[in-house]
């Protein structure tokens, strides 16, 4: 994988003077160069040019531009760390940096439209350590860690403001183009709902509330919609499982469908309408096209790959081909790049990596 920048006390510490630490990153940039040289092109992945590999083994994941496009905040679980913690690098994948605490689990990171700051949810405040992870016997589920707050960090000083403060499950962060709201996925009435805040955490308002999952929000690059994921349980065993679940702070994500809305939360939209689990939609530039990761092709719902649909629900594509597994998908702001996670071409098991495609 790539490696983190230390600061320099941990420099000092392992003997590196910052002579060292460039020759490093020169060979390292050697071996992104010729590595991603060597992708093989898939003649079926017509709207992806130039694909890049960005990261190079372990778990990474949601990365997501900067409002230049030449920067991405992403998770990421690399040694020391037991779980995710959050780091920004250079849109070619150089000059990795740890910029969360380095304690608790954290997710959902994202810019703010300055560079200078970011927001993540973190459950530091609730332990240093990792959370237990899930049990997974009874099927695959996510967990919903009732210490996520979310936090907005200055990336020059590292000064975290607590955004949130609610005794329940907030995360799945995104800022506005604007800069001036924060939405998010909140439990703190009862559900999984959509929630809108000012930039400072005040002036929260409900944004949805259909019973069920909503969630892994983002605004439109305008700024005039939100496009989400969706869990509408039917009532009865479906209803019973989702509530029996969410009081075990779990959620199952077997079907999910893609919806949208103006930011005031008004004008909601369903968009897919296929019964399988289609999560992390991102709308295009042109606020007519979304990108989005679903199973839909896979009869056993083992498989993920990028899908773009229109926003009315048309024209239905697949975009990725290679891999077992594509997910987290965002254009640039002037829609000519795409970065997304997969784990193609990985050389573990449960390696997933970030790469960057030109959008043709």
């Amino acid at each position: 994988m790539i490696p983190w920048r230390p600061d320099r006390r941990t420099m000092l510490r392992l003997g590196l003077t910052g002579s060292a630490w460039a020759l490093v990153e020169s060979i390292q940039a050697r071996r992104r160069q010729a590595q991603a040289a060597a992708l093989p092109a898939d003649a079926r992945e017509r709207r992806l040019a130039n694909t890049r590999q960005l990261t190079f083994g372990g778990q990474n994941a949601e990365a997501y531009f900067d409002w230049t496009g030449t920067r991405l905040v992403f998770q990421s679980t690399r040694p020391p760390f037991g779980c995710d913690q959050i780091f920004t690098m250079r849109a070619d994948g150089s000059d990795a940096r740890l910029v969360s605490t380095g304690k608790g689990r954290t997710t959902c990171a994202f810019f703010f439209p300055d560079g200078r700051r970011i927001i993540y949810a973190s459950t530091h405040l609730g332990a240093a350590e990792c959370p237990v992870p899930p049990d997974r016997s009874q099927g695959y589920v996510w967990p919903i860690y009732r210490s996520y707050e979310i936090f907005a960090a200055d990336l020059d000083t590292g000064a975290l403001t607590r955004l949130t403060h609610n005794d329940g499950y907030d995360a799945e962060g995104a800022v506005s183009p604007d800069g001036t709201r924060i939405v998010f996925t909140s439990l703190r009435e009862g559900d999984l709902d959509l929630y809108a805040m000012d930039a400072d955490g005040g002036n929260v308002r409900r944004l949805t509330d259909g019973i069920g999952y909503d969630g892994g929000p983002f605004f439109s690059w305008d700024g005039q919609h939100i496009v989400f994921r969706a869990a509408r349980p039917a009532p009865g065993v479906d209803l019973d499982e989702y509530r029996s679940l969410l009081g075990q702070s779990l959620v199952r994500p077997r079907r999910l469908e893609i919806f949208y809305m103006k930011a005031d939360g008004s004008g909601l939209t369903q968009v897919t309408r296929n019964g399988a689990a289609n999560f992390a939609p991102f709308m295009h530039p042109d606020s007519r096209q979304i990108v989005f990761s679903s199973n839909l092709h896979d009869p056993a719902g083992r498989s993920f790959a990028l899908y773009r649909v229109d926003a009315d629900g048309g024209g239905l594509e697949r975009l990725t081909w290679a891999e077992s597994f594509a997910s987290f998908p965002m254009f640039s702001r002037d829609g000519r790049r795409l970065v997304f996670c997969s784990n193609r071409g990985a050389r573990a098991p449960r390696d997933l990596d970030i790469f960057i495609a030109d959008w043709a």
